[in-house]
């Protein structure tokens, strides 16, 4: 008998596990499987951010991952004779997403924790060492066709299928579903050190961009005593040859020698450009390197990830339990499409800075970035750097809040602060400012109903949600704003400036479904 489930999701890496956890939060049945047993141990995601952090708390698995961050330190970029040419560096608090809103991690344990929680929650079955050999679909279900590492044969069925496999994701190719290269393909190896006291005072204080031409390369400072170096290699080297030991001690010669670290583990990689052209074939998903793969530059890539995740569960979430239209999950491949290449595109744009390898361009790059500012280099928020949603289900009003994450505060209680979404929940929400009510206006109950909307009231009094730090209060402000729709993923869906206009909003909204 072929077991029978609301989603499957092949692959349990950081977007596969996400997914998997969004959807099961939500009340679904969930299969997830993995070809691996373990998560993988070499270099890859470094960095994370505040949107992300939102997403485990939603899954309830924040409080298990924050011990493996630390904040991102700012990012400064030197140009061809030393000086700073570009800083990158985060929002001032009081954070709007109620974190810090660039962390590194440390990816294999944040990965295990995941794992665990997954493993904890009981409409989840998680099975490892498990391969998908086959996939067929009807119009009902999708059936997986998985092969166990001990030989063992299975078969299971699910009303829809994520392919979180990879960047060289079986369930991609099983289906047919194509990536359109962005025109970015350069060769790095990236060699993660664990420091000793000695070894950490050598080195800079900040994260550094090297835009060096004769060798372009990073400078990360991670968790506890961990650096990573990022190194582009240079026309005519062999990967292999270069990643040996002997030669990186040589490359991180300018820095530190054996006496200073050891070396923990180093891998070499092709950076791309990569998206897909279509994100759903039929009943099947792709999301995370399955469906975009993008240079390091930002530290979006997980990001990027979790994104699809959060973006897919709640709709496959409104069509499975909600009765939303099927067509409905046609928003996420648009949705998260566009906003994937228009964050590739600045990443590229950054590396474009990074990787100029002719010297004469990039003195002129280094003079036009200085004379840009005014000879003095201003910091800049990476937050400030991703773009909004621009289509899909979004409010066609011209407001640049909407499509755009919506804060999450931190709310007073007594003697204690709360997180907005632990006290709201992270469905649908009708978020109105302090100073109005919502007896003002006759909300439309049955688009309501079909939004399974909650009407959140925030108040400078007792009465309502008190926030501690104005986040929100500032927000509505700078808007001209009474109140938000906000969508299950925390994205802004709309705003209105009087109270009068919420029952078109609503309703609006309500015509998606």
């Amino acid at each position: 008998m072929t077991d029978m489930f609301d989603v499957a999701v092949v692959g349990c890496g950081p977007s596969g596990a996400i997914a998997a956890g969004l959807l099961a939060e939500r009340g679904l049945s969930v299969f997830v499987c993995d070809r691996a047993r373990d998560v993988y141990a070499l270099p890859r995601a470094f960095a994370i951010d505040h949107e992300i952090l939102r997403i485990f708390q939603q899954i309830g698995a924040v409080d298990q991952v924050l011990p493996w961050t630390e904040p991102f330190t700012p990012s400064e970029y030197f140009g061809v004779d030393g000086q700073m040419i570009k800083r990158l560096t985060t929002v001032d608090p009081p954070y709007p997403q109620g974190y810090v809103p660039s962390v590194v991690f440390n990816q294999p344990e944040a990965e295990r924790v995941l794992r665990a929680h997954l493993a904890s929650v009981d409409n989840i079955e998680i099975a490892l060492g498990v391969e998908v050999v086959g996939l067929t679909q009807d119009a009902d279900s999708v059936t997986l066709a998985l092969n166990r590492d001990d030989g063992v044969k299975r078969e299971v069925r699910a009303r829809y299928v994520i392919g979180c496999d990879g960047a060289s994701s079986k369930v991609r190719t099983l289906v047919g579903l194509a990536l359109e290269d962005l025109g970015f393909d350069e060769p790095w190896m990236v060699v993660d050190v664990k420091v000793n006291e000695q070894g950490a005072a050598k080195l800079p204080k900040t994260s550094v961009q090297y835009c060096e031409p004769q060798r372009p390369c990073t400078f990360l400072i991670g968790t506890g005593h961990h650096r990573r170096w990022e190194i582009s290699l240079n026309a005519g080297e062999d990967p292999a040859e270069i990643a040996s030991e002997a030669n990186v001690w040589k490359l991180l010669s300018r820095w530190i020698t054996p006496d200073d670290a050891t070396l923990w583990r180093r891998a070499t990689y092709r950076f791309h450009a990569l998206v897909a052209k279509d994100w759903r074939a039929g009943r099947v998903f792709v999301a995370g390197d399955a469906a975009h793969q993008q240079p390091p530059f930002l530290g979006q890539g997980m990001c990027q990830g979790a994104r699809d995740a959060s973006n897919l569960a709640w709709k496959l979430h409104a069509v499975l339990k909600l009765a939303a239209p099927d067509c409905l999950l046609d928003t996420y491949g648009a949705e998260r499409g566009l906003h994937v290449r228009q964050l590739t595109t600045k990443i590229k744009e950054i590396g474009a800075v990074i990787c100029e390898r002719d010297a004469e361009k990039a003195r002129r790059r280094d003079a036009h970035l200085l004379e840009a500012c005014g000879g003095v280099v201003q910091s800049m928020p990476r937050q400030n750097m991703l773009p909004r949603l621009e289509t899909g289900v979004l409010a066609s009003s011209k407001s640049p809040l909407v499509g755009t994450l919506f804060p999450q505060p931190w709310i007073v209680r007594g003697n204690d602060r709360i997180r907005l979404d632990a006290l709201t929940g992270c469905g649908w929400r009708l978020v109105i400012d302090a100073s109005e009510h919502e007896s003002d206006v006759a909300m439309p109950e049955l688009a309501m109903r079909q939004l399974a909307l909650s009407v959140v009231t925030m108040s400078a009094s007792t009465d309502g949600l008190r926030e501690a730090d104005n986040v929100l209060t500032n927000w509505f402000a700078r808007a001209g704003a009474v109140a938000a729709l906000v969508r299950p993923d925390h994205y802004v869906y709309g705003v209105v400036e009087t109270m009068a206009g919420v029952p078109e909003l609503v309703e609006s909204a309500a015509k998606f479904f």
